[in-house]
């Protein structure tokens, strides 16, 4: 298995270089660039296309909320990891509906920043439980079904896939709810991710609640 490649994106030198320090001890994480700022952020990946952007909210010309949105449209596959200091609920859903695939408060350990961006590279969810429901209880109550929403392209095996994903279950878990093998769950979730044009599982929860293709009675 590959490197997971990595930008970091923080305007503070001393905790940019803190966790770069951090993750290079960790064999299967490279850090390909830094950036100071969004816009920076944004130019970096365009020119490295990462698997992860490890993403501050506050940054100096460009904020984290619009520097993710704009990292998304030029490289879908990218995921963004939020790492801040805020868990004001404003960021929190503003920095999902960009596109961000997880969301950390920078008091997190080491090994719990390094298991997240791990996770948001295999396409799972990184969110604390308590923003967790937050965030699907919001999302299902903001329903926007403009548009022509995808729900034929599922299969009934991907829709299965697709709302346990939305309860904050492991890969492994849902293997053994479907009685299916941990690849094969792998390989329906990155079909879904395909058809619904998102890059993770909170991309596809997110999407899926705003169209309509989840409710509430689904994941609860």
């Amino acid at each position: 298995m590959g490197r997971i490649r990595i930008i970091l994106a923080e305007d503070h030198v001393l905790v940019r270089e803190g966790t770069r320090e951090l993750l290079q001890r960790e064999d299967d994480l490279e850090i390909v660039a830094e950036a100071g700022d969004g816009v920076e952020a944004v130019r970096l990946t365009a020119e490295h296309h990462p698997e992860v952007v490890v993403m501050d909210v506050a940054m100096p010309k460009l904020n984290g909320i619009e520097a993710t949105r704009q990292i998304k449209a030029i490289s879908p596959s990218t995921a963004v990891l939020a790492l801040t200091a805020y868990d004001h609920d404003q960021y929190v859903f503003a920095l999902l509906e960009a596109g961000a695939a997880g969301y950390l408060l920078k008091d997190v350990s080491t090994t719990d920043l390094v298991e997240a961006i791990r996770a948001v590279y295999a396409g799972e969810s990184v969110l604390h439980p308590a923003i967790a429901r937050k965030v699907i209880n919001y999302f299902a109550r903001r329903t926007d079904k403009a548009g022509e929403a995808p729900l034929d392209q599922l299969t009934e095996r991907e829709m299965e896939v697709l709302k346990l994903a939305a309860r904050g279950i492991t890969n492994r878990e849902i293997a053994s709810e479907l009685v299916i093998s941990i690849r094969t769950v792998q390989v329906h979730l990155s079909n879904i991710f395909g058809k619904l044009g998102v890059g993770s599982r909170t991309e596809a929860v997110v999407y899926a609640l705003r169209k309509g293709l989840l409710t509430l009675e689904d994941i609860s």
